[in-house]
């Protein structure tokens, strides 16, 4: 799935990073982040080792809403890269892939 390339719409990603900036400053993120536990592997990193994570990438549409918007360590913010979440599942079951 690496050979997939995607061009994202600059204005959407500006907004939407603009919008994620100051959703990190909100209450709710503080909330989501005290735990210090990642959304995708589960780990206790602390909650300063966390970043947040578009669950539907800006870059493929997705937007920084709370409903699309969880934390995550670095690891897997950077392996997520832009996968869609079907995308990693597949990646999962077909490490040779498909």
């Amino acid at each position: 799935m690496s050979d997939i390339f995607f061009e994202a719409d600059k204005i959407h990603s500006r907004r939407e990073r603009e919008k994620a900036k100051q959703l990190r400053k909100t209450d709710w993120w503080k909330a989501k982040i005290s735990s210090g536990v990642c959304h995708y592997c589960g780990r206790n990193v602390g909650p300063e080792n966390l970043t947040l994570d578009h669950v539907i990438p800006v870059g493929r549409g997705g937007c920084s809403t709370k409903g699309n918007c969880v934390p995550c360590c670095k690891d897997c913010n950077n392996s997520k890269s832009a996968k869609t979440p079907a995308e990693m599942i597949l990646e999962k079951l077909f490490p040779e892939g498909i």
